[in-house]
């Protein structure tokens, strides 16, 4: 409903009421403010603020949505302005100047936060589910006995999650000089789109084991230039080797043990016998 009053008009976005957002704090029922949030984003066409998204859980299929909201800038919200908006006042005088900003002309003056550096943590590398770690699990034992192997289960998850990587090619096991895989990246702005290289890095260790320093050396130090690098593990990468990365503005995303789960669940792949059913199709073991 809000959705569509968003994309109806100026008469009808005045239907749509302010969203408080919250998060869990750090004991009991405590809650924390976060801000408060519309519809809709600058930017984003009426096409992709709220898309259906099929899931399967224990063997059944069931619709979810994704749905895109912008915080705006706005630190308070008066007690009194949330008393208003429940009688029925949502335009009084005590109303936060962005929310009616974006209420009468559809502007959206979003809250905006300095870019900090920083690393993932090693817990935030790994699955946070149950579900999440077997996944993973499976993923490894399925490769232990080729670790190899697993260079072409990469390239087919980033692909996954971009499809804008595009021409991968592997390389040879005892010759990739630090990269698994070569490709393309397509940046699709226009009718002339632009490619852009990359070299892929995949490691298939346990999740105890931590990619060091020197496996991400190796990739950083052999990439050409006006090329970028993609690392790919089903562990995490360590604190230190992390840190050089950002700190350093290496062009080096990572797609860690989490990221491969989330990958695969966003595709349907949300259970750990249904991953095992596709790495049987897709990269078939030789007997």
């Amino acid at each position: 409903m809000c959705f569509e009053a968003l994309h109806s008009g100026s008469e009808s976005r005045l239907a749509v009421p302010p969203f408080l957002v919250f998060s869990r704090a750090m004991e009991g029922r405590d809650v924390q403010f976060k801000g408060l949030a519309v519809p809709g984003a600058e930017g984003v066409p009426a096409t992709d603020d709220l898309v259906a998204i099929w899931r399967t859980s224990r063997g059944l299929r069931f619709q979810n949505y994704r749905a895109i909201f912008t915080i705006l800038d706005v630190p308070v919200v008066p007690r009194e302005w949330i008393n208003q908006v429940c009688a029925g006042q949502a335009d009084s005088n005590r109303a936060p100047l962005p929310w009616m900003e974006w209420r009468t002309r559809g502007t959206y003056r979003a809250l905006r936060a300095p870019t900090i550096v920083h690393h993932r943590t090693r817990e935030q590398q790994l699955p946070d589910s149950a579900e999440g770690l077997e996944i993973v699990r499976r993923i490894h034992q399925y490769f232990s006995h080729d670790p190899f192997q697993f260079e072409k289960c990469a390239v087919e998850l980033i692909q996954m999650l971009d499809p804008n990587f595009v021409s991968c090619e592997l390389t040879r096991p005892w010759r990739n000089g630090g990269r698994d895989a070569v490709g393309e990246y397509r940046i699709r702005t226009t009718s002339d789109p632009l490619a852009v290289d990359f070299a892929l890095e995949a490691k298939c260790y346990a999740l105890e084991s931590s990619v060091g320093v020197k496996e991400v050396s190796r990739l950083i130090s052999r990439l050409k230039h006006r090329q970028f690098g993609v690392f790919v593990t089903t562990s995490y990468i360590h604190e230190q080797a992390y840190k050089e990365i950002k700190e350093d503005g290496h062009p080096v995303p990572v797609l860690a043990a989490r990221d491969i789960a989330n990958v695969l669940g966003s595709k349907g792949y949300a259970t750990a016998s249904g991953v095992e059913d596709w790495l049987n199709r897709r990269f078939p073991q030789q007997t």
